[in-house]
């Protein structure tokens, strides 16, 4: 499967350490400009322009955010979210640790079967 991660600088080594391909993004600007290219809507430059492989292919199938992109980037990643195409977006925490308020991915599941895991 196809990963991509846009976030901190750190959190990006340490998925390009594990094979993870990113971008590392410090204001808002940068993080829409990272967005719009994962996610096809700005133009991909491909280098053997003779490929029959469709642009949707180049694509990630799996974005990570971190939360703090992710909250710079609240309207479109929910605009995204909601046209219902690859890549899916994931959030993972940044380097300080998860957002005060944000749910975790146990209580989020916890919530919807209403059993602990």
């Amino acid at each position: 499967m196809n990963y991509f991660v846009i976030g901190e600088r750190e959190i990006v080594l340490a998925f390009g350490l594990v094979g993870v391909k990113g971008e590392s993004v410090v204001t808002k600007d940068d993080a829409l400009i990272a967005f719009n290219k994962a996610t096809g809507q700005e133009k991909i430059s491909i280098e053997n322009k003779t490929t029959s492989i469709p642009v949707s292919e180049l694509r990630p199938k799996v974005l990570i955010l971190t939360e703090e992109v992710s909250q710079l980037l609240e309207d479109e990643v929910l605009a995204w979210q909601k046209k219902g195409d690859f890549p899916l977006v994931v959030e993972v925490p940044g380097i300080h640790g998860p957002l005060a308020g944000k749910k975790s991915l146990t209580d989020s599941i916890r919530e919807a079967i209403g059993i602990q895991i």
